[in-house]
């Protein structure tokens, strides 16, 4: 008997190894290229502000929402020569749903800004071609049309979803697991402990 039963044992490992467990890797391989090949394009915003002590504007270039981490942002005056002084660039920051973001301030001089126009330029892996963005320096705030709403919405439901299906799983697993057969546990006078108190009332 104990050989028939390590038999049944070691028929179940095969079957686990052979088929369940290169099912899970399958599935983990093409959850970690599709990680590897997301492409989430950023969403730009320009924005400006007078510079404090001074005439000067600060124009932020606001790119956010995207991913891959790598991009390039550079700032351009009349859409041929690349702006370096009087540039700040900050780092790329992390965001809470995964995507990153990152700002470049530009100063312009109240001459400057009379005379040239002013452009951000964005180059990600998810353009087709590199974007460009043009400073409206009349209007409050300007950006590519495109609002992070939608993104942000997206992100939300796909947080969800996989919430959801990682709950399914473990509940599941949990009933896969559990024990069929219940037996109440009884107390010394012979009563089952699972009683209904409501019934003595």
């Amino acid at each position: 008997h104990k050989w028939d039963a390590d038999r049944a044992l070691n028929q179940q490992q095969k079957a686990y190894l052979e088929q369940i467990c290169i099912e899970w890797l399958q599935k983990y391989v093409q959850y970690g290229k599709e990680t590897l090949e997301r492409r989430v394009p950023p969403a730009v915003t320009l924005r400006h502000k007078k510079a404090r002590g001074s005439a000067d504007t600060e124009v932020v270039c606001h790119v956010t929402g995207f991913y891959p981490r790598a991009v390039e942002v550079t700032w351009v005056r009349d859409g041929q020569v690349q702006l370096e002084d009087r540039v700040q660039s900050g780092e790329v920051l992390p965001n809470q749903d995964g995507t990153y973001q990152l700002r470049k301030i530009l100063t312009v001089s109240p001459e400057e800004q009379g005379r040239h126009s002013y452009s951000c330029q964005v180059d990600h892996v998810s353009f087709t071609e590199r974007q460009n963005y043009i400073w409206d320096p009349n209007m409050r705030s300007s950006s590519d049309g495109g609002s992070p709403i939608g993104l942000i919405i997206g992100v939300i439901v796909g947080v969800l979803a996989l919430v959801g299906v990682i709950v399914g799983v473990v509940a599941w697993k949990k009933k896969q697991g559990a024990p069929k057969n219940y037996n109440p546990a009884r107390t010394n006078d012979g009563s089952d402990t699972s009683s209904d108190n409501s019934a003595k009332a």
